[in-house]
């Protein structure tokens, strides 16, 4: 089994490469770019300020000369051929340098660190009552099936998966923070944290947390109550549970010792796979609700094609998604025993 995560672990680097150097690619060939939003500036302001072309390296409404435009070419590293580029850019992400941003011009790593608190709490907290609610839940579903409350219970989980986490918000936000003005309409804390004592500054979190918190969560509950209800029916049907029961183990002990286990399986299988997800975020809750998290940033990255920041999100949710691959398969060999990989 060493031998066998010895080789996942060296697989990390082909795989790493192959991403980055495709989405790389797709940076350079993708219009739209830093080069290009700076022409558009120039042009807004040389519009507001109702200027016209003055020179022959501006005809045709071009603000920029053609020696300006190579300037920046230069600047930005579009003049090399793409995998010279992709070479240098992996040198100084291999020193630790993720670059420089180019809307806020500062550093890509900063930027991404000021952010990654606020996503680990969202997801930490998520990916706790998502387990800590529906693997309990599923486990009672199973055992009540077609009961009063397996049906109750099923309508009200699909019905949450039916709508969107960020519509929810919104209408959250509507009725809690604008009608009923009990929840704050945003952010993560007040403008006067730092003057609370430690329990306020809990409570203030918390109290700002409920509302996305819930959003985050409710799309979850739908694929993990099922997953593990389904799977744990499975189980209690397989001839090895009537077997124990019919030599007189009691149901309860059939479900907990011999069924649950084997049906954790499949939960275990995507646990490492939610790592990278705990620092992606949802940029659309996160836009609802003001929050200046991963998810956010991403989108605005992309949006703005500033490529640095989303090379720098790619080089760490990459490498935390096949980090966490490994995770899953560790996880399932201490679930199940007859797991041996080789």
């Amino acid at each position: 089994m060493t031998a066998y995560f010895i080789r996942r672990l060296l697989l990390i680097v082909p795989t790493f490469i192959g991403i980055t150097v495709l989405v790389f690619i797709i940076t350079r060939f993708v219009p739209g770019g830093p080069i290009e939003r700076m022409i558009a500036q120039a042009q807004q302001m040389q519009a507001r300020m109702g200027g016209g072309p003055s020179s022959a390296g501006e005809q045709g409404g071009q603000p920029l000369s053609e020696e300006q435009i190579e300037i920046l070419r230069k600047y930005y590293g579009f003049d090399k051929p793409v995998l010279v580029s992709y070479w240098q850019w992996l040198s100084r992400v291999l020193r630790g340098d993720l670059g420089v941003s180019t809307r806020y011009y500062d550093p890509v790593w900063e930027m991404i660190r000021d952010r990654i608190p606020i996503s680990l709490l969202f997801g930490v907290v998520s990916l706790v009552l998502i387990y800590g609610i529906c693997i309990p839940l599923g486990i009672a579903k199973a055992i009540k099936h077609r009961t009063a409350f397996d049906n109750a219970t099923s309508v009200l989980v699909f019905a949450g998966y039916a709508v969107p986490g960020w519509v929810v918000g919104v209408l959250l936000l509507v009725l809690f923070a604008g009608v009923w003005d009990i929840f704050p309409l945003g952010g993560v804390v007040s403008e006067d944290f730092e003057t609370f004592s430690l329990g306020q500054k809990l409570a203030d979190v918390a109290w700002h947390m409920a509302l996305p918190i819930f959003s985050y969560v409710l799309g979850s509950f739908t694929v993990m109550t099922f997953l593990v209800k389904n799977t744990l029916m499975d189980n209690l049907a397989a001839d090895y549970v009537r077997t124990a029961i019919a030599k007189g183990l009691s149901f309860r002990k059939a479900v907990f010792r011999h069924a649950l286990r084997n049906s954790l399986i499949p939960v275990a299988t995507s646990f490492g796979n939610n790592i990278s997800i705990i620092l992606s975020g949802s940029f659309l809750i996160e836009k609802v609700f003001n929050i200046d998290g991963m998810g956010l940033l991403g989108y605005e990255s992309v949006v703005e094609r500033d490529y640095p920041v989303v090379l720098g999100i790619l080089v760490i949710s990459s490498l935390l998604f096949m980090i966490g691959n490994i995770l899953s398969d560790i996880c399932v060999a201490l679930v199940d025993p007859r797991v041996k990989f080789e």
